[in-house]
């Protein structure tokens, strides 16, 4: 817990303050060069710091240990603030695509200077490391909200590439601005959509795989002598809790106390093999 909080805690602040200072400087050079994909960048870029105060929250909610009111702790908070940040990036998105419409429809023609290479190829490097470290600090806390944080880096680094590369042919073709601010809304859309798929699917609940299905009966068959028909098997995350509860089949003829020592040692089984806490229920072969 205490590594899961630091590597949060470095993470938010680290975007926090990183992209203030990158929006102050793509916003400036979008104003300069009326640049309309430059000025989406730079509020992308702003987006991803409302994103790591969610981050921030999200993260220290998700911390707090069980309580009456929530008995299987707060790590859900952790999935419902990532889909605030993909949320977020679908709304940035949508504005863009209006705003690359008129742009369109008006028929201007942007002139990308100096201004605007050196500031979007300084985001470039600058988005990618932070890219870079939300990912590795995702892997070392095991955090769904930093790997969203990491999504929303990459896209904005990605965006700033196809603006980078849009600039040589700015010369050539005055629809490439809106063309460019275009690219840019879809990529964030497409970001908001990978996000919000998955951190819906673990909030609505998931089949267990067939890989860990056939691990927890090839773990469970090798303990016990006799088969215990393990069936019915829901696993229930709750961040960094998960529950399990699963139905096995016994003779109807074994005691209460077999019955209870057989159901104990599956729990014990699975909790140290898969760290599942789990509820078995025990029913007649017959």
């Amino acid at each position: 817990m205490p590594e899961t909080k630091k590597y949060i805690e470095q993470e938010g602040w680290l975007s926090i303050i990183g992209n203030i200072i990158l929006f102050g400087v793509k916003y400036w050079a979008g104003i300069v060069t009326g640049s309309i994909a430059l000025i989406a960048d730079a509020w992308h870029t702003l987006s991803d710091s409302v994103s790591s105060v969610i981050v921030l929250i999200g993260g220290r909610i998700s911390r707090k240990p069980a309580d009456n009111e929530h008995p299987f702790g707060h790590g859900r908070a952790e999935h419902i603030a990532s889909i605030i940040i993909g949320i977020l990036l679908a709304v940035i998105a949508f504005d863009f695509i209006i705003g690359a419409v008129e742009k369109l429809a008006s028929r201007e023609e942007t002139v990308f200077g100096t201004i605007a290479w050196v500031v979007t190829a300084l985001s470039i490097v600058g988005k990618e490391a932070m890219a870079q470290y939300a990912f590795f600090a995702a892997k070392k806390a095991k955090s769904s909200i930093l790997a969203a944080d990491g999504w929303h880096h990459r896209t904005d680094a990605l965006s700033s590439v196809i603006i980078l590369a849009g600039m040589a042919l700015g010369s050539k073709f005055w629809w490439t601005d809106a063309a460019l601010g275009f690219i840019v809304a879809l990529m964030i859309g497409w970001a908001s959509f990978k996000i919000l798929s998955s951190e819906i699917k673990s909030l609505l609940g998931e089949s267990p795989s067939e890989e860990l299905l056939n691990a927890i009966h090839k773990i469970t068959e090798k303990e016990f002598k006799r088969p215990i028909h393990l069936h019915h098997i829901h696993i229930h995350n709750y961040g960094r809790h998960t529950e399990l509860s699963c139905h096995i089949k016994l003779p109807g003829e074994m005691s209460l106390d077999e019955v209870h020592l057989i159901c104990t040692k599956v729990e014990d089984v699975i909790q140290e093999e898969f760290g599942f806490v789990s509820t078995v229920h025990a029913e007649p072969i017959e």
